[in-house]
């Protein structure tokens, strides 16, 4: 007797007046591309549904979106999103749908929020004693608001048993992506990164901040010059070399470098080569090759440098 197929994992997101978006599609895409990438006759292995206290929501880039009613939904579920934007205040407010959130949350698998949603989370007390993260602008009221959780600001995303929380945004894409490989494993979520065109498949531990973005948004003035030496992290990036590649004298640019980024040179090189290397290695090369690639010198030098950083452990 043929075995009957397993029923999708249905994953719902929650979204409410002024939701990000982002923050909704995002995961979205990645089950329905997760879908779209399973072998022909094979059952599709999500179920996807927005839901809301509202059947229309009216997300903060002007979008209105319809929703499943969330009062209607019962029953086993795999996974329950919140998404979060700039109506998270008014959401975690509402008292109906916080419970709603507590009652879905106890029947679903596990538990998830992006972004600011780990705002709703916490309101819910599902945060409490666990590891969390949110938007690096809500983590210092998370802390006032919610001492309970164990807030930590860095990383893209957390898994503290069955509840995920996530960073700003485009780190709900980062969420769903491992969601997809712990449920089907490396393949299917590589595949999916590719298929979304996503750059790196980035692991939970990597930061919210890159540090040539951090360079970047400090001074735009060596916008040009940090995206050479990330182009070029193989090569000699002396003082001279970078002096000469702005146009500038040494002493000009020593100064105006430090004035702009509150770094010295030499500290913007080794941030934007450990920027790469943790890349090179997330992405699966040796301590070797990434060494070589960054510009270290040694497979030494490199392990030194990252163990100051947390890069290698």
């Amino acid at each position: 007797m043929p075995t009957r197929p397993s029923p999708p994992h249905r994953v719902e997101i929650l979204a409410f007046a002024d939701a990000q978006i982002l923050d909704v599609t995002g995961p979205a895409q990645v089950f329905a591309t997760a879908n779209d990438l399973s072998p022909p006759g094979a059952p599709r292995p999500y179920e996807v549904a927005l839901v809301s206290l509202d059947v229309e929501i009216a997300t903060s880039s002007g979008l209105t979106l319809k929703a499943e009613p969330a009062a209607e939904r019962n029953g086993a579920l795999g996974t329950l999103i919140v998404s979060g934007g700039y109506g998270v205040d008014a959401a975690r407010r509402d008292r109906a749908l916080i419970d709603w959130v507590r009652r879905r949350s106890a029947s679903a698998g596990r538990t998830a929020s992006v972004c600011s949603g780990a705002l709703i989370l916490a309101e819910a007390g599902l945060l409490d004693g666990r590891r969390a993260v949110t938007h690096w602008q809500r983590c210092a009221e998370f802390r006032t608001r919610y001492p309970s959780v164990l807030l930590d600001p860095d990383p893209i995303f957390i898994r503290d048993g069955t509840v995920w929380t996530s960073a700003g945004v485009t780190a709900g894409i980062d969420l769903a992506l491992a969601m997809v490989e712990a449920d089907h494993g490396r393949r299917l979520a590589l595949a999916v990164a590719r298929q979304l065109v996503v750059f790196l498949k980035r692991p939970g531990g990597q930061a919210q901040f890159s540090a040539t973005l951090a360079l970047q948004s400090a001074d735009e003035t060596f916008e040009e010059l940090h995206g050479w030496i990330a182009a070029h992290l193989d090569r000699d990036l002396s003082l001279a070399t970078l002096a000469s590649q702005a146009g500038m004298s040494l002493r000009t640019f020593s100064r105006r470098y430090k004035s702009g980024t509150g770094r010295t040179p030499a500290e913007g090189v080794e941030m934007i080569r450990l920027d790469g290397a943790r890349q090179l290695l997330e992405e699966g090369a040796s301590v070797t090759r990434t060494a070589a690639r960054c510009g270290f010198g040694s497979t030494e030098t490199a392990v030194k440098h990252g163990r100051r950083t947390r890069l290698t452990g």
